[in-house]
């Protein structure tokens, strides 16, 4: 319960931060993301944050099969996961927690 109320806190206030910037932002959520890839070193940092997606997704979609929901169940998350890669993971801890018993 500790651990949904922590992502709930984490996913509630990166949620409004992000909406925020976007309201903000002089370019599109695309158009900045090719900015960040055209560069070596900010690019490293965009890689690096989606293998940990790419991580989180495959957790999620473990988590998903070991509690026998359908597939589809984790698709939403997975979308949020790869548009805005710490919303998914969040909100899936959130919702479902993490097995007991099971590492994450």
């Amino acid at each position: 319960m500790k651990l949904r109320c922590i992502a709930l806190v984490a996913l509630v206030l990166f949620s409004l931060y992000t909406g925020w910037t976007m309201l903000i932002a002089e370019q599109s959520l695309l158009a900045f993301g090719m900015t960040l890839i055209a560069s070596p070193d900010t690019a490293q940092v965009v890689i690096d944050l989606y293998l940990m997606a790419a991580l989180a997704a495959l957790w999620m979609v473990r988590s998903n099969q070991r509690r026998g929901k359908p597939w589809v169940a984790v698709l939403p998350y997975l979308a949020l996961t790869a548009v805005f890669v710490s919303v998914g993971p969040l909100l899936y801890l959130m919702v479902n927690g993490v097995d007991e018993g099971r590492e994450l």
